[in-house]
């Protein structure tokens, strides 16, 4: 990322609102913001291949049944929407796959989530990426992602409704086809 480009462009975002960004409370703004962006866009510098690279410690599950399905639920994480740069939050992720002699690190589900919203995304497009990640961290087809979340966009301009919520689905592999896998992310 060009943190110098960010602050330059933050720097007059405040003017064209009327600000003054010399005044006291906003000197250090451009600066301030440009390390957010970084931190919460981190994911952007990254490909999908790469995080699964990253992020793909798996462990021998040898033995166990091929039917058998680890789940893991309500990972919080939060994006930004890629269409108004707003917020996407109170975002929980369940994940299931189905393992194919290999088992990823119960941390790394949640490092992929959270590296993978860390992108401007769109919703749909999140569950997408994770799964895609974790089929090729986990060495599987057969993946599922729920998300439910909030969206700034909805809740906070434009129709300004706050309870809406959306939740989007992903499957792959056997969770396309099987129901009892797919309800393991409700």
């Amino acid at each position: 990322m060009d943190r110098e480009k960010i602050e330059y462009h933050i720097r007059g975002l405040l003017e064209a609102i009327g600000e003054d960004p010399d005044r006291e409370g906003l000197v250090e703004t451009p600066a301030r913001v440009a390390g957010m962006i970084e931190e919460v866009l981190e994911g952007t510098a990254y490909s999908n291949h790469e995080i699964a690279q990253m992020f793909g410690k798996t462990f021998s599950a040898e033995g166990s049944d091929t039917d058998e399905a680890v789940v893991m639920k309500d990972i919080t994480v939060f994006s930004y929407c890629e269409h108004h740069l707003a917020l996407m939050y109170d975002m929980t992720v369940n994940v299931a796959y189905i393992p194919r002699g290999r088992v990823l690190g119960l941390s790394k589900i949640a490092r992929i989530c959270d590296m993978a919203a860390k992108r401007l995304q769109l919703q749909e497009r999140l569950g997408r990426d994770i799964a895609e990640i974790i089929s090729e961290a986990a060495g599987t087809p057969d993946v599922g992602v729920r998300i439910l979340g909030s969206h700034s966009c909805m809740t906070a301009r434009g129709i300004k409704n706050a309870s809406a919520r959306t939740e989007t689905r992903t499957y792959t592999g056997q969770f396309k086809t099987r129901k009892d896998l797919q309800e393991l992310l409700v």
